[in-house]
């Protein structure tokens, strides 16, 4: 589904073995020190999105990779209420579009390591964005998270040298959850949807110094994830990233 601007036209205007088909094959199956960020911008509203959602979920199985689903509130008004969209995801697209000199947003829109977006169904389109990722030259950063004593989480990244200042972004997602859909486009249909992202903040903007953040524990609960995302400002290339499951 394109952006409501056209009623279905134009609205305007913080990474994971075996993918399916030739999106699998993509880059090395080794593990690079950070993982390369995926993000869908999707609506349980949307017809159109079932079949990226399906795209993310074989690509939520490599651990190469740190695929995110942002769910949009956009399509809200259509039928059917997204339990997890947020104008908070909505408002990240849109800064994508302008990063990325887009005339609209739409979903669904896969955004691959902030570089390139495709709506995300055909697998050699994926593919080729993750190969532009994955050959991306420039400073990278290596942020690593642990749990600290007491009852919080420490996030670190080592000294990098920088052309641009970087937003630290933390991610809080669902891995999977499960949606009877009772109205709207996906009427009768159950979604998957996978490592859906429930909170989505800026920790700060880093220059290059070392530098450490600790967050309370309670960030993540049973069945969630926690991710940094390390990314140029103003929604430029992701130069890293890192999760810690609980």
């Amino acid at each position: 589904m394109l952006s409501p601007g056209r009623f279905m036209v134009a609205l305007h205007i913080a990474a994971f073995a075996g993918s399916a088909g030739a999106a699998a094959q993509t880059a090395s199956h080794a593990a690079p020190a950070s993982p390369i960020v995926v993000e869908l911008f999707t609506s349980q509203g949307c017809s159109s999105c079932p079949p990226s959602d399906q795209q993310l979920g074989e690509l939520a199985k490599r651990s190469d990779l740190l695929p995110l689903s942002l769910h949009v509130d956009y399509w809200d008004y259509i039928g059917w209420k997204d339990p997890f969209a947020s104008p908070v995801n909505t408002e990240r697209q849109r800064g994508y579009a302008r990063a990325l000199k887009q005339r609209y947003i739409y979903t669904p829109e896969m955004v691959v390591g902030g570089l390139a977006h495709d709506p995300g169904y055909d697998q050699a389109k994926i593919g080729k964005m993750l190969r532009m990722a994955a050959e991306r030259s420039g400073p990278r950063a290596l942020p690593t998270m642990a749990r600290a004593a007491g009852n919080g989480i420490t996030i670190t990244i080592p000294e990098t040298r920088l052309t641009v200042a970087c937003d630290v972004w933390l991610v809080t997602f669902d891995r999977q959850r499960r949606t009877e859909v009772a109205r709207g486009e996906n009427k009768g249909v159950t979604l998957v949807n996978h490592n859906v992202v429930r909170s989505l903040e800026k920790l700060g903007t880093w220059n290059g110094d070392a530098a450490r953040w600790t967050v309370p524990a309670e960030r993540v609960g049973p069945g969630q994830s926690l991710a940094v995302v390390v990314q140029q400002a103003s929604f430029g290339p992701i130069i890293g990233a890192t999760r810690l499951d609980r």
